[in-house]
This record gives structure tokens, C-alpha cells and sequence, in this order.
């Protein structure tokens, strides 16, 4: 069983700078995590149905374990990835945690 960090990204005011700043900072800090398997970005456009979607951009951070992530996100490189999250994420962020099983 592996788990999985899911980070949501409300659309920026800016989505030139967003990117930029996301690519260029933000993902080479979190890529640092121990532990981290996987992360995949997805973008625009973003579906929801009938209604358009509320998220820019999608990450998926994968894991080992629930365990590995949570050691992960309590290390000196999680807490430097979520600290860094208020300097590009102002329009919002939701972040979800969760244990996969491939069926």
C-alpha cells in the first residue's frame, strides 16, 4: 500500500508568475522530501463536470506509506516545502493525504 499527498491550487491571479515560481522554487524544494517516490503536476484545463473546475494545478506527491509520508512532511525539507507554500499559493490551497491501493 502506498500513499499519496494531493495538493490542490486555486487559480492565481497571476498564472505566468505562479508557474514560474512553482517550477522554478517551489518543486525543487519538495522534490528534496526523503522518502518521495513520484510527483506528478497536472494542469489546465482542469475538468469538473458540467461545472468549471475551482483548481489551476494538481499535485500528486506519491509514498511508500502513510508512515513514510508523514516522516516526510515532519522533515527539515517538508516543513521547508510547506513553508515556502505562502509565497505563491495565495489564491488557495487544499491539501489532501490518503493511502492508495492499486486494484
Amino acid at each position: 500500500m502506498a500513499a499519496q499527498l494531493m495538493v490542490l491550487y486555486a487559480p492565481p491571479a497571476d498564472p505566468a508568475a505562479f508557474d514560474a515560481y512553482y517550477l522554478g522554487t517551489h518543486v525543487p524544494i519538495a522534490k528534496r522530501m526523503p522518502g518521495l517516490r513520484s510527483y506528478t503536476i497536472n494542469k489546465g484545463p482542469i475538468s469538473g463536470g458540467a461545472a468549471a473546475s475551482p483548481y489551476y494545478l494538481i499535485a500528486i506527491l506519491e509514498f511508500d506509506s502513510i508512515a513514510a509520508l508523514g516522516a516526510a512532511a515532519a522533515s527539515p525539507e517538508g516543513q521547508a516545502a510547506s513553508a515556502d507554500v505562502p509565497n505563491f499559493g495565495m489564491a488557495g490551497v487544499t491539501v489532501l493525504t490518503f493511502e492508495t491501493t492499486t486494484v
